[in-house]
């Protein structure tokens, strides 16, 4: 009898419960299903030889083999089910030929894998999250960084830029007998008719004529306090006294005659030192800076910033400054800029009419040049800088933060935080405009204690 032959009766019974290999038998019927003799299972032996339990998958125990009816081949029991699968290192078939069950290809090694597709990549991996997603958050991140650092590289740069083209000519040093100083920051802010610089078709177009040196076009007191910023404009016609000084150039100390004159004299006789002197000994105000700023960098500076927009309550036309303006809101370039705020022979009241619309102007300019857009943006920045440097005259200890201080506080005042107004007059004496002492005197003071300004002028 062949060793396919089953086993019946008791003795198939005992074949079942027997953990070893079939025996045969005589009987005419057949036996039950069996291992072959040339297939071995796994002993102690080999079970001592396998890797640790923590390094095999779980083992699945095996089916009890099943009687197939007469006539029938014995059934195949895979090896995951009979045990003879070790989990790591494949299994022992037997055979000496046919297949062998393994790994995908004919090769050894642990159970069928499934066939390998796309990699997924990680979150470390180089496409970012499972999926392949990006990782925006940490593209952001670093996009935020490299901004901030630009930002602050290009704020360095112009810092150092600006601050080394600035022309600090103005030694405030040299003033004497000066008034105490105050809790607010005062600024006297000048314009003068400097032609410096400029060719003779830029004198022709702006209409500035061609008269040598400079003099004072307009002046103007900016008082920073914490309680309000206040503008006070000087005119030039203003009546005042020259008092004892200091040459700014020869060092010599000239006494005083209590002449009375004009304001703008003071300038045409010593320049800026001699005009701020006159100014602290008129009005018991201390000046803390000093700003000038000449006829081709006011308007180079318009046309940087694309032109100033205005409002023009009552058109007004003079052929002196080149005015030609219409009722309404229009925008202003640099050469209409210019005409606007040195016309005064087209009012009545042309010194005080002219300090007006200078206000007016300049606290539109401050507020359009003191934004974000063009302050964050170099395109911009630069070429308003730029304009102006060239022409502005600073004394030498304002800083750059001190310049940024003076135009924000003009920027207030157009916003309604603060005031401004014209010098309080009383009277004139000789075509020149006399100061109302009283009112002058309670200004002054209350700049000096950063206290609600209530004085008004004309």
């Amino acid at each position: 009898m062949s060793d396919w032959d089953g086993l019946s009766g008791e003795q198939g019974e005992r074949g079942r419960r027997d953990d070893g290999y079939g025996r045969g038998s005589g009987q005419g019927q057949p036996e039950g299903a069996r291992r072959m003799r040339h297939v071995q299972r796994p002993g102690p032996q080999a079970s001592r030889q396998q890797p640790p339990q923590s390094a095999q998958p779980p083992r699945r125990p095996a089916r009890p083999p099943v009687a197939p009816g007469p006539g029938a081949q014995p059934a195949y029991v895979p090896p995951q089910q009979d045990g003879s699968y070790t989990g790591s290192g494949g299994y022992d078939s037997g055979y000496n030929t046919g297949q062998v069950y393994g790994t995908p290809g004919g090769g050894q090694g642990g159970p069928p894998q499934p066939p390998a597709g796309p990699r997924r990549r990680g979150p470390g991996g180089p496409g970012g999250p499972a999926g392949g997603a990006p990782d925006w958050r940490k593209r952001i991140e670093i996009g935020s960084i490299v901004l901030v650092s630009g930002l602050l590289v290009t704020g360095i740069g112009t810092y150092f830029w600006a601050d080394s083209n600035v022309r600090r000519e103005v030694d405030l040093s040299k003033v004497i007998e000066r008034p105490k100083e105050g809790d607010c920051t005062t600024y006297l802010i000048v314009g003068s008719d400097s032609r410096e610089g400029m060719s003779d078709e830029e004198k022709k177009k702006l209409h500035t004529g061609s008269a040598e040196g400079k003099r004072t076009d307009s002046m103007m007191i900016l008082a920073k306090c914490s309680s309000g910023n206040t503008m006070i404009s000087l005119p030039r016609d203003s009546d005042v006294e020259i008092p004892s000084f200091v040459g700014s150039e020869s060092g010599k100390r000239f006494a005083g005659t209590g002449k009375r004159t004009k304001l703008n004299a003071a300038y045409a006789e010593d320049g800026p030192e001699l005009l701020v002197r006159t100014v602290e000994f008129n009005t018991g105000l201390r000046i803390d800076h000093y700003a000038e700023i000449g006829f081709a960098g006011f308007a180079n500076i318009v046309d940087a910033l694309g032109g100033v927009e205005l409002n023009i309550e009552k058109g007004f036309k003079d052929e002196k400054s080149g005015a030609d303006f219409k009722e309404g809101t229009q925008t202003l370039n640099g050469e209409q800029s210019l005409a606007y705020v040195r016309t005064r022979y087209a009012f009545a009241e042309s010194d005080l009419q002219r300090t007006k619309n200078q206000q007016k102007f300049l606290s539109a300019l401050a507020s359009q040049a003191a934004t974000p857009s063009t302050i964050m943006n170099p395109f911009s920045l630069y070429p308003v800088l730029g304009a102006g440097l060239d022409t502005l005259i600073v004394d030498k200890d304002m800083s750059l933060w001190d310049m940024g201080q003076m135009f924000f506080a003009m920027k207030g005042i157009s916003g309604g935080d603060g005031v401004s107004m014209n010098m309080p007059i009383s009277g004139q004496r000789g075509g020149n405009l006399v100061w109302d002492k009283a009112k002058v005197q309670q200004l002054v003071q209350q700049i000096q204690k950063d206290e609600e300004v209530t004085v008004r002028g004309n």
